[in-house]
């Protein structure tokens, strides 16, 4: 094994160093590669347009059974979703020159119909809405659009995109041969499609949109609408193609999706469960390519590795796909209350661009260079048959050839999940790390693995701003009403999404009971027990103005039952229920017959027995007066009194104080500590709910910082306002500031060159001069540099970045070595070369040894 991988290093360092004779000396920069037009760029700085960055090609879009082609011309896409709703206007500049550096020609975005039509017939293009401007910049990026229309969209968002108001229209059965949901949903796609057109956005009219999708995963639900399912599918593809837009219509996992309509897969491993096109004529695409998962309050972290989707993209494209596209690339925030039932504020931040926008190392990094190896391939790909050969029980080489010419490339493929191994193929050995593909774009030269990471890695860091926390909390308690207050209306308390129509998360439910004397239990050990079985979400019970407690369900359990003792007294005794809904159903079948609310409201353990209170007489409010009086804006704050905010507050009161804006120009955040759950507003504008008290099962909150965005801020006074729904103390709150400024890089001997050692010039695989073999590469973001080298080891290092550990090896003077060559870089580079750090292997039993370096980046 150790041969055959010492045999690759050298092949790799010949191959390298013969290249490097072939080019004239003081060079500076290699020809762009097939695909690849922007030079690697710091994170935040212009890219640099090298001479060979062509304009975006636009015009006809066609397909056949191989690939997708713009003006006949084929092409493979690296696509990624980011939704311009869910991060700023401001922020979308950055975010798609990332996506463009990150390798991407391609950004998909839904459509999201609530947003635009929160309110029938009242639209709403404005600021993070204004998707005509997203898709204009993605075009100023010279990158292609994917939009999906919908109009149901799922996306963890709020009832799915489709608007409240449509629940409520007569007769209507949503995702079916339905006439009233047919009539608004043509009428909402025809009024998007139109806005498009109006505007020259396909790719026939010079725009960047080269595909469109109608409906969006319907196979999950369609048997259960039976032949109204099978009717509504061939309806809303007869419904776009006479939308007449120039470019194809897909559908995602939609397997029966009708001629000439793509259907396409989503998964974490479509190049091993999609089944294919449903006919021989259509492309292989594959529309969500899972990068981690999304989470609900409750859930664990969520981690997938860049490696395993290096893996399966690279399978992907070995087994004729021509589209993959990133699920999320940049997940973003679910600003105010636009999340889906029992998400996250937080949406995706495992993505190659987390939250706040910063790039995630290695997974950024990983991918961008496994597009320029996929790059390097396109000719032969497209030239080429396919063929495979198995190599082994667990291996597999995937090729495309075109005979009689050196037009070839391979992928090599190792399947198994744990063991490592070494294939012969065409007469050479070549190692296969576990779970892993080689990608040789001329059949002999590896120019990347999957699984072994050249790339960089980074750690986030949550700092505290000395500017702005200098927080003095006010409070003001909620006022909890009485069946005086709003009196009774209903003989028993209303269906929560009907009530409360999606204008807030909040509702009041009011009634009162009179208890004498023999109604109460003689002995002080018994006290009576309210209980109250609910459809979801929460409940926060008072009883006579007193906070008793509150309850709630899950993202898979929504309901739940309330259970507390209560002491009563003779006389009038008020009740009061604030039911909560957290986002609305995003999924599955007959969503416009879902529910939520109080199913029955007893009170056990009276002398008279127990005692049901679910038809007793109910008033009913929708929202809190904090939410009716905008107490979360300056002006609002005025109408209700203020005080000085010490200890623990009561369940249900609203906070506020001022902050300065941080230091910087990082992102921001706010750290929830020692908070329960409600929503917080920063100068009037929502940036989500937080709930700190709903633990998953590692004991920690799912969410604990909470993004603000630098656009919502101001130099100073930022007006910052809490609503929390439990008894808190806001004490232990803090402003943020966020980097990725903790960067490492981990590689050993046998790692080969970084992939932009290659290119491919005249049909024929060159090597860049001067680029050397295995080494490890460290670019600070944002202009900065390296100001620490924190922790350097050559030999057999432990950990990842940001929890390094000397090993068992270890070369001495190996952080000094670091230090000379990277203090005061933006960028450096250190080989991993055992003749640069001893003289004598202090460790001759390590056979392969390892540079792990972790850098502390400042301005």
């Amino acid at each position: 094994m150790v041969v055959a991988k010492r045999v690759l290093l050298i092949s790799f360092v010949l191959l390298v160093v013969s290249a490097s004779l072939g080019y004239a000396k003081g060079n500076k920069a290699a020809p762009a590669a097939d695909g690849e037009t922007v030079e690697d760029t710091v994170e935040g700085e212009e890219p640099v347009v090298g001479k060979s960055e062509k304009k975006l090609e636009v015009g006809q879009v066609t397909y056949d059974g191989r690939s997708i082609m713009i003006n006949g011309k084929r092409e493979i896409f690296f696509s990624g979703s980011i939704h311009y709703p869910r991060s700023t206007v401001d922020m979308w500049p950055d975010l798609l020159k990332k996506a463009k550096r990150g390798g991407l020609n391609v950004i998909q975005t839904y459509v999201f119909w609530n947003l635009h039509e929160p309110v029938k017939g009242k639209w709403n293009f404005e600021g993070n809405a204004d998707v005509v401007k997203f898709i204009r910049l993605v075009q100023e990026n010279k990158m292609y659009v994917t939009l999906r229309v919908g109009p149901f969209i799922q996306a963890e968002w709020n009832h799915g995109g489709l608007p409240y108001w449509l629940r409520e229209e007569p007769n209507i059965v949503f995702r079916s041969d339905n006439p009233a949901y047919k009539q608004h949903m043509e009428a909402y796609v025809t009024k998007i499609m139109k806005m498009m057109k109006d505007e020259k956005l396909f790719a026939p009219q010079g725009g960047p949109i080269i595909l469109a999708q109608i409906e969006n995963e319907y196979t999950h639900v369609q048997l259960a609408y039976k032949e109204l399912g099978t009717n509504y599918v061939q309806w809303a593809a007869n419904m776009a193609l006479a939308q007449n837009i120039g470019v194809p219509w897909i559908m995602c996992k939609q397997t029966n999706a009708p001629d000439p309509i793509i259907n396409t897969c989503n998964g974490r491993h479509c190049g091993d469960t999609f089944a294919g096109p449903n006919k021989p004529h259509k492309p292989s695409l594959w529309t969500e390519n899972w990068t981690a998962q999304y989470r609900v309050f409750g859930d664990p972290p969520s981690q997938r590795s860049a490696e395993d989707i290096a893996f399966s993209v690279a399978r992907f494209f070995s087994k004729d796909g021509t589209l993959t596209n990133y699920y999320m690339y940049h997940g973003g925030t679910n600003f105010g209350r636009t999340s889906a039932i029992f998400t996250t504020t937080r949406y995706y931040d495992e993505a190659p661009l987390d939250e706040y926008g910063l790039q995630r190392e290695p997974k950024w990094s990983h991918l961008k260079d496994l597009h320029k190896a996929l790059n390097l391939c396109k000719k032969p790909l497209f030239a080429g048959a396919s063929g495979v050969l198995r190599l082994g029980k667990e291996t597999e080489a995937r090729f495309y050839e075109k005979p009689g010419t050196d037009s070839c490339v391979a992928f090599l493929a190792n399947n198994h999940s744990k063991l490592e191994t070494s294939v012969t193929w065409r007469g050479q050995e070549y190692f296969l790390p576990p779970h892993s593909i080689s990608i040789l774009p001329d059949c002999k030269t590896v120019v990347f693995n999957s699984q072994q990471i050249v790339s960089q890695h980074n750690s986030r860091n949550f700092v505290r701003s000395k500017a702005a926390n200098k927080l003095n909390w006010e409070m003001s308690p909620e006022p909890i009403p009485t069946v005086e207050q709003v009196p009774v209306n209903q003989k028993k308390p209303q269906e929560l999404y009907h009530f409360l129509k999606d204008a807030t998360d909040y509702g009041w439910f009011t009634t009162s009971l009179k208890l004498g004397p023999y109604d109460l239990p003689m002995k002080d050990s018994i006290r009576p027990v309210l209980r109250i079985p609910s459809l979801g979400h929460a409940m926060g019970v008072f009883v006579n103005g007193e906070y008793i407690g509150s309850e709630h369900g899950s993202h898979e359990e929504k309901g739940f039952v309330f259970e507390r003792p209560v002491t009563f007294k003779q006389g009038i005794n008020h009740i009061s229920l604030l039911c909560m809904t957290v986002g609305l159903p995003d999924s599955g079948a007959y969503m416009e017959h879902r529910y939520a609310g109080p199913r029955t409201i007893n009170v056990l353990g009276l002398n008279t027995g127990t005692l049901d209170l679910s038809q007793n007489g109910w008033g009913h409010r929708v929202g809190l007066n904090g939410e009716n009086l905008q107490v979360f804006t300056e002006k609002g704050a005025q109408k209700v009194q203020w005080t000085k905010a010490v200890g623990k507050g009561r369940g249900l009161t609203w906070y506020k104080t001022y902050f300065d804006a941080p230091e910087g120009r990082d992102p921001v955040a706010i750290r929830m500590t020692g908070m329960g759950k409600g929503m917080i507003w920063v100068n009037g504008l929502s940036i989500g709910r937080h709930w700190m008290c709903f633990l998953s099962p590692l004991g920690q909150p799912t969410q604990t910082e909470y993004h603000i965005p630098r656009s919502f801020i101001k130099p100073s006074k930022n007006f910052l306002v809490v609503l929390e729904e439990q008894g808190a103390d806001p004490k232990d709150i803090e402003i943020l500031t966020v980097n990725r400024d903790t960067i490492c890089s981990m590689s050993t001997q046998m790692h080969p060159p970084h992939v932009k050692a290659f290119d491919r010039k005249a049909g024929k695989l060159k090597v860049v001069a001067g680029v050397p073999g295995a080494t490890a590469q460290l670019n600070c973001p944002n202009y900065k540099k390296i100001v620490a080298v924190e922790f350097a080891s050559f030999g057999s290092p432990e950990g990842a970045c940001g929890t390094y550990a000397i090993g068992k090896c270890d070369a001495p003077g190996t952080k000094k070595i670091v230090e000379e060559k990277c203090l005061g870089q933006t960028t450096c580079t250190v080989p991993s070369d055992p003749n640069l750090f001893f003289k004598v292997d202090p460790c001759p039993d390590v056979k392969i040894k390892t540079l792990a370096i972790q850098v502390k980046c400042s301005h």
